[in-house]
């Protein structure tokens, strides 16, 4: 065994000069490098699971066989997916195979784009775009979240609220392109161009995204310490009811206005992008008033004020008000994507264990996501199969539950005070 031989101070000053080499620049170009490469991440994954309700509505006409329920499993399992593999994965991207990750998400992610554009029949479509995307984009998931907080420290809510700004732009840039070129070219085609666009804005994550720092041990999936802590519990709770309530408007939106409101068909594809383009905003200001405020408190006045505008919904009758409710409704459930990953950070006394405290809020998150559309398709279909007023009232309540709990985290953390920050 070879001994070192160094003087003891000058070993304790070399660890020093490493330990200060890995301090969180806060800037530069290398980290907002890391920026636009989570910022192409979230594009390529959540801008497709937002895009949705765009095949959610083309699926009702080529798949008229399935039900509603049915076809929402598609988008559930894929946006489940994306959170449980982006848990699972967790050990490996701490072993240090971030660029394997990396890697295989992208090619996952593609192939399974490709796929979809050839399938014929509902499972053809579930395996395809709901279990092969939905992994692949659970691979880039994670690299996605976590590398952008470790070079920023006052910033780092800030600079994630600007990555994450790339999944409401790609559920801007996608339903549009899919709603242009469907009529045109094909659903096929619209969906290899999709792929093709996928493919491209994934060359940066893979070639510049780099961790600062590895965990010194590898994290475990599950922490279970934090069950014995009331605003972690409070919280994760919060993340169920509200991914089960949010993505009922994403994904039946475009089916509501055209049977409920009376807007035309073409006019309704373009419903989801314009609720996206509202959540671009959502990202980034309320990250930016959390670096002071809190992100505890931003996301308990968020979902609270969009719990309200879902019930608000079933008194909108014109097309005019549908979309300002869109711009709306878009902007304060951005929170639901930009604040989590920051908020468990928060609620974490010791970040020792982040990593699996991390996973068991994504996956409570994945929950919400699987079950929630299917469960609003059912309901939907129950009656005279538009029961759009039952629907409203589902996401509506499960929202305020949300909001609910949440507020019970900030409260069983610092108490009743407006002035507390969480």
């Amino acid at each position: 065994m070879e001994v070192s031989t160094e003087h003891p101070e000058a070993l304790v000053e070399k660890l020093a000069h490493q330990d200060r080499e890995k301090v969180p620049p806060n800037g530069g170009l290398y980290a907002w490098l890391q920026v636009a490469a989570s910022f192409c991440i979230f594009f390529s994954t959540w801008g497709i699971v937002n895009m949705y309700g765009v095949y959610q509505t083309y699926y009702t006409s080529s798949l008229p066989s399935s039900s509603q329920s049915a076809i929402s499993w598609i988008g559930s399992v894929q946006a489940f997916l994306l959170f449980l593999v982006g848990s699972l994965v967790g050990p490996i991207y701490d072993a240090g195979y971030v660029r394997s990750l990396l890697v295989v998400g992208a090619l996952l992610s593609v192939l399974g784009l490709f796929m979809t554009s050839i399938c014929k029949q509902y499972w053809q479509a579930l395996v395809s775009q709901g279990i092969v995307a939905g992994a692949g984009f659970g691979c880039l998931f994670l690299p996605g979240v976590t590398v952008v907080s470790q070079y920023f420290n006052t910033k780092k809510a800030f600079a994630t609220g600007i990555a994450s700004l790339g999944s409401s732009i790609g559920g801007v840039v996608y339903p549009i392109a899919f709603t242009q070129l469907q009529p045109r070219i094909g659903a096929g085609w619209a969906t290899r161009v999709i792929a093709f666009i996928v493919l491209v804005t994934l060359v940066l994550p893979v070639t510049v995204m780099r961790p600062l720092n590895y965990a010194a041990k590898r994290r475990s999936l599950v922490d279970l310490s934090a069950f014995r802590e009331a605003p972690y519990v409070l919280f994760g709770c919060g993340l169920i009811l509200g991914y089960m309530g949010i993505y009922v408007v994403f994904v039946y939106v475009e089916l509501y206005a055209v049977a409920r409101v009376g807007t035309s068909p073409h006019l309704g594809f373009y419903l989801l992008a314009i609720i996206n383009a509202g959540s671009s905003l959502g990202r980034v200001l309320p990250n930016f008033a959390a670096d002071y405020l809190g992100t505890l408190n931003m996301q308990v006045i968020f979902v609270s004020i969009a719990a309200v505008l879902s019930l608000c919904l079933l008194a909108i009758h014109q097309t005019g008000g549908l979309i300002a409710f869109c711009v709306l409704y878009g902007f304060f459930t951005g929170t639901f994507v930009s604040l989590p990953g920051p908020t468990v950070t928060s609620l974490s006394p010791n970040l020792a264990f982040l990593g699996g405290r991390m996973s068991m809020a994504f996956i409570s998150a994945g929950i919400g996501l699987l079950v929630g559309p299917p469960v609003a398709g059912a309901i939907l279909a129950s009656g005279d199969g538009h029961n759009w007023t039952m629907l409203q009232v589902w996401s509506g309540a499960l929202l305020a539950l949300s909001g609910l709990c949440m507020l019970g985290a900030r409260v069983t953390k610092v108490g009743w005070g407006l002035l507390g920050k969480a």
